[in-house]
């Protein structure tokens, strides 16, 4: 084989940062990745993106040297990501801060509605449930965190983790101050309002988890290889004969059930707002599977059956 040259260059500057001899040909990008990573040893290999042009998309590390549109003296272009924080690290403190911040607030701290309401507790049921509901969503995910996601992309930058965690513990503590509160009122349709909201608070969670399970199953063997998802003998899974994300679709449905439990104007503004994030996800992640894949099922919607 005829071995490969790579120049890195600054994708800004376009200043020449690295010369790599010798290269295999079959070399993949993280293995350029890495080489690189010894000439800097501060830009290890998850703060790097590599391009082939500066202003395209940054090349996944599974991709070959020699099948890329380069000749054997290849030109890459490197920027600089920033320090990097890894997805598992991410999700476990975004869903631990919810779990204690809702707390504070349903045993009525001194410091949260005054001395004279502290650690008493709510003559309504709905707020005892509401409390193991909101528990158990963020238990749920912190167990999928560390037992059932495998993610594509090891890290994300440092920077956003104060923003994620702003939107999850801060919504959180919105939440929990009026859900909690010595003023708060039940739902209008009692007993009938708060159990069928359960029911579907439960049901959404099942499916919401089974669908990570089965994503999951995708990459059991390590692959980052994105494969198209297709529903198995679970019941949960069969959305995916109509949307490409219907994790998103179970977590929304989760959201609209607590609003419909705790009847809270907050909470109605929380889901929509989750909503219009999950859909720009889902329309994001469609556009993946239907740019990667000609033979996608034209059924599937990103979001919601047949509508969105």
């Amino acid at each position: 084989f005829v071995p490969y040259q790579v120049e890195i260059l600054d994708w800004k500057t376009k200043k020449l940062l690295c010369f790599l001899d010798k290269v295999e040909p079959n070399a993949t990008i993280r293995e350029i990745r890495l080489m690189f990573h010894k000439s800097y040893p501060r830009w290890y290999p998850a703060r790097q993106s590599i391009k082939l042009d500066p202003k395209g998309k940054s090349l996944r590390d599974e991709e070959i040297l020699q099948h890329l549109p380069v000749g054997t003296t290849a030109t890459l272009y490197f920027k600089d990501l920033g320090p990097q924080i890894g997805w598992t690290t991410v999700f476990l403190i975004e869903y631990t801060g919810p779990l204690f911040i809702y707390f504070l607030f349903y045993f009525r701290m001194p410091f949260v509605y005054g001395l004279d309401e502290r650690f008493t507790s709510s003559p309504h049921p709905v707020v005892n449930l509401a409390c193991i509901c909101h528990s158990f969503h963020y238990i749920k995910r912190l167990i999928e965190t560390v037992f059932v996601h495998r993610f594509s992309h090891g890290t994300m930058p440092l920077r956003n983790i104060v923003k994620n965690c702003l939107y999850y513990w801060g919504f959180a503590a919105w939440l929990a101050y009026y859900i909690n509160h010595p003023l708060y009122t039940p739902p209008s349709y009692g007993k009938k309002q708060i159990n069928f909201a359960v029911i579907m608070f439960l049901l959404c969670e099942a499916g919401n988890f089974s669908i990570h399970v089965a994503l999951s199953d995708l990459r059991r063997n390590g692959s980052k290889t994105r494969k198209i998802p297709y529903p198995t003998k679970n019941p949960f899974t069969w959305l995916f004969f109509f949307v490409s994300c219907p994790n998103y679709t179970y977590e929304v449905g989760t959201w609209i059930s607590f609003t419909i439990m705790t009847q809270c104007v907050p909470v109605g503004l929380f889901t929509l707002l989750c909503f219009i994030q999950m859909t720009i996800w889902a329309k994001d992640k469609h556009c993946t599977y239907l740019r990667e894949f000609k033979d996608y099922p034209s059924l599937r919607m990103p979001i919601i059956p047949f509508l969105l």
